[in-house]
């Protein structure tokens, strides 16, 4: 095994030379019966804006303090060490900008060495040690905590995650090994996969407490308080810790591999096997059934240094940035201070799609909520439906039973739409027809306020169009949410020639506390993830009109790492609706989408995969395969691969150039939000960069010098081909 007290870590501290360090500050608290308490403050000595964090100056100083207070503890001086974080933070983790400029395979197995060499000093410290975790911890923060002896978390704490495999890394500090062993498998599962995995799900306190993650939690009036006497309690022996999640005999012979080959079949479902930082995690969450704590240590130092000096990583940074620093910053927004003040939300349309509006704009904004439709019945079952959603949340403890009955009153349902004259926002949801929407729009103008913004959620018609009946198109705006609306955090904000400032900016003020990530497009075909989905789902369609099975077309774009397959997605928004849309784009760009006479018939026939009784696919529908039979000129999976890619890069190259957005991280950031591009492939530009398709459609690349990432070996192939 790895003596990390022997390795040299100098060349680590020689590329941290800007790092924000740390500290470790150590002060004695009294405890009862003449004991001494060692307690460690990290603190970075900036405001909570900045959070801590653990660079190798910062290991290699926690390291040395942990050495010193080990030597107190052998000469009796101390009783116990607590670690706990400066207001509102314990620590976030590694510092993803230094991660990313590790060198070699070689330093970043030292960097995983180092945070084993210095958090592993926890266990070894001669006396308990404990983690008072009174703020953010995410990453290697939480992994402090994991390396200790016992735990306390504040109520208030908001935000415990190990987000790692969201990222392209593994929980490489002790967490694979630590965690499974201390919640047992299949919650060490929930936190290592499923929440990274799902829009980077975090854990609050009381569910930090549940899983068995803390000890014991407590308010934030008297946390360093009560943390320190219960310490004193557990030093003293007066205090029991019992921890039922931890695993047991049975479930490392029975449960721990089945656990594990469940989570494997979902994620090839889900993800496919583009990326690796999962499965590079499933492999040490099963390996962590047995072995030692310092076996567990040496695997995770080999997985992380692998993952650290490949490509994957590098994309999931440029991802990472721009959705932590770009999506808050959009390009192209008006100062904030034009917005005008919301009080109350008109929603026109009660079916689900604008059911799921009315309940997102109660809850963020909690004002008063009128939804109309063409009858009184269509509208009782739009605020029904509303109603059970709140009483869902309210049972699963997300809103209480006062802000449960306060939602309630605030939504209404009529069809008098003289109810709608005190609205100051107005956004449409009915049917996909610009006929249909203009009508709705010259109708409801009739009778809001003439300074009421309206807003339509069209998803590839023209705004303008739809605007072109008002007597004030200025107070127009494309908001394009997506489905699952509570779910997708981006909104697409279509800013027309005729939109104003004020009606711009109030758009983006409400994205923001609905909390989701607006970008601002022009207004064109698709704006901008429909257009390149259109482009994908319509050469995936002409694809199997030749004649290419429907299989050869799924594993054409595999390696795109998407959520689910062309077809998949056709049946997800509705193949109706997926006809829709590629003849819209097909009207606008006929030179370069596709119309589908056979998904019209496909449609019409209603499905294309075929699915058990439980909703799983089971392989392709016969009366599809029949409808499309005839094709005479079917390609090969590499022809279909290059045609879409170079597909993507001329009509992304054309979407740039007539400023459909401001610049390519635009576009990435939409797909990444609004499509589920997944963070490994760094967003749809860097990807046609790397594979070629960029330099052969228009002779460069979206970004200089091209992002690393995966894609490099496809897209040689393709190349070839």
């Amino acid at each position: 095994m790895t003596d990390y007290s022997s390795l040299d870590f100098s060349s680590l501290v020689a590329i941290s030379a800007d790092e924000v360090v740390t500290h470790s500050f150590v002060r004695d608290v009294p405890l009862s019966a003449g004991r001494t308490l060692a307690l460690v403050t990290l603190d970075n000595g900036r405001d909570h804006t900045r959070p801590n964090t653990l660079g190798p100056v910062t290991l290699l100083e926690f390291a040395a303090t942990l050495d010193e207070l080990t030597a107190r503890a052998g000469r009796g001086e101390i009783h116990g060490v607590a670690i706990t974080g400066k207001p509102f933070i314990l620590a976030a983790g590694a510092d993803l900008s230094k991660v990313a400029e590790i060198p070699s395979l070689e330093a970043g197995k030292l960097l995983s060495q180092l945070g084993h060499h210095a958090l592993g000093k926890l266990d070894t410290l001669g006396v308990p040690s404990f983690v008072f975790i009174n703020g953010l911890a995410l990453g290697g923060g939480l992994e402090i905590g994991l390396n200790a002896n016992y735990r306390t978390i504040d109520a208030a704490v908001p935000a415990i995650a190990l987000p790692e495999v969201f990222l392209g890394l593994i929980p490489g500090w002790g967490g694979a090994y630590l965690l499974p062993n201390l919640i047992g498998i299949e919650n060490a599962l929930k936190v290592i996969i499923e929440n990274p995995l799902k829009n980077n799900r975090t854990l609050s306190g009381a569910d930090a407490l549940d899983l068995g993650i803390a000890d014991v939690m407590f308010t934030s009036a008297r946390f360093l308080e009560d943390s320190i006497n219960w310490a004193d309690g557990v030093i003293a022996g007066t205090t029991k810790v019992s921890r039922p999640n931890a695993p047991g005999k049975i479930e490392r012979l029975v449960k721990w591999d089945v656990a594990v080959g469940i989570a494997r079949k979902m994620l090839v479902n889900r993800i496919g096997e583009v990326a690796k930082s999962p499965y590079v995690a499933l492999d040490l969450l099963q390996a962590a059934k047995s072995g030692t704590r310092a076996e567990g240590f040496q695997r995770e130092d080999e997985a992380l240094a692998g993952l650290i000096a490949g490509d994957q990583l590098q994309a999931s940074i440029y991802a990472f940035n721009l959705v932590q620093k770009r999506a808050k910053r959009p390009a192209g927004a008006p100062d904030k201070k034009l917005a005008r003040p919301i009080t109350k939300v008109g929603v026109i349309g009660a079916g689900l799609m604008a059911s799921q509006f009315a309940l997102l704009f109660v809850r963020r904004l909690k004002v008063p909520v009128v939804i109309t439709d063409l009858d009184q019945a269509r509208v009782d079952k739009g605020v029904a439906y509303i109603h059970d959603e709140i009483a869902t949340l309210q049972s699963k403890n997300r809103i209480s039973a006062d802000e449960a009955n306060r939602l309630r009153v605030l939504v209404t349902g009529t069809t008098d739409k003289s109810l709608f004259s005190d609205a100051d926002w107005v956004i449409e949801a009915v049917f996909e027809e610009l006929g249909v929407k203009q009508s709705v729009f010259a109708e409801i103008e009739k009778f809001v306020s003439p300074e009421a913004i309206l807003a339509t959620n069209t998803s590839s018609l023209s705004v303008e169009q739809i605007g072109s009946k008002l007597a004030h198109p200025e107070r127009l705006v494309g908001f394009h949410f997506f489905n699952p609306v509570a779910v997708m955090p981006l909104i697409e904000v279509v800013n027309t020639p005729q939109t104003d400032e004020v009606t711009l900016a109030t758009a983006m003020v409400i994205a923001g506390k609905l909390r989701k990530n607006a970008v601002i497009t022009r207004d064109t075909s698709g704006f901008v993830v429909n257009r390149i989905l259109a482009k994908l789902l319509g050469e995936a369609m002409h694809a199997v009109d030749t004649g290419t099975p429907f299989e050869v077309v799924e594993a054409a774009v595999a390696p795109f790492g998407l959520p689910m397959t062309p077809f998949e997605l056709l049946e997800l928004v509705g193949l109706t609706v997926g006809a829709h849309v590629l003849d819209t784009h097909h009207a606008a760009f006929p030179d370069r989408f596709f119309e589908s006479d056979n998904l019209h018939k496909l449609a019409e026939h209603g499905k294309i995969l075929e699915r058990d009784g439980k909703g799983r696919r089971t392989g392709f529908d016969k009366g599809a395969l029949t409808i499309v039979a005839g094709g005479r000129e079917p390609m090969t999976a590499e022809q279909i691969l290059q045609r879409v890619e170079d597909g993507l890069a001329d009509e992304i190259k054309r979407m740039l150039d007539d400023d459909v957005v401001h610049a390519a991280e635009d576009i990435d950031l939409c797909m990444i939000l609004g499509a589920g591009w997944p963070f490994q492939m760094g967003g749809i530009t860097p990807y046609l960069d790397r594979v070629g398709a960029s330099e052969r459609v228009f002779g460069g690349t979206f970004h200089t010098p091209p992002i690393r990432g995966v894609g490099a070996a496809v897209g040689a192939a393709s190349a070839r081909n």
